[in-house]
């Protein structure tokens, strides 16, 4: 099953267990799609370990960190003098959001196994 928005990142530590990173950011009508793959992603988690969410170092299997921003946006209007060899910047009309969210996981060696076979980490 693939993701259009998230992009996972796989990280192992010396233990076998490891980190599953994704940055989304995008511009307002793209929120509710990276948000249902975020609902995705946990739905597939605790269906596939049910009861099993909770921090790693207490025995779970699996836990997740989970952050948004929404950030203004103004372009930039730059000019290169050549003669001077400066370069200026001049701040546009302010434009639509910027929404970032980041998302975390971590998991035990099998839990990872088995999101990285689901997601298509391996391709």
């Amino acid at each position: 099953m693939s993701l259009r928005y998230l992009h996972f990142d796989h990280v192992e530590d010396g233990d076998g267990a490891g980190t599953l990173e994704a940055v989304a950011s995008t511009w307002p009508e793209q929120v509710l799609a990276v948000h249902a793959e975020v609902v995705q992603v946990l739905a597939w988690a605790h269906a596939e370990f049910p009861g099993r969410h909770g921090p790693l170092e207490d025995g779970f299997d699996w836990d997740y960190d989970l952050h948004g921003m929404q950030e203004m946006t103004a372009p930039e209007v730059l000019h290169y003098d050549e003669a001077s060899c400066h370069l200026t910047a001049r701040a546009g009309p302010p434009g639509k959001p910027r929404h970032t969210l980041t998302f975390s996981l971590s998991g035990t060696a099998v839990f990872c196994e088995a999101f990285t076979q689901h997601f298509g980490l391996d391709d």
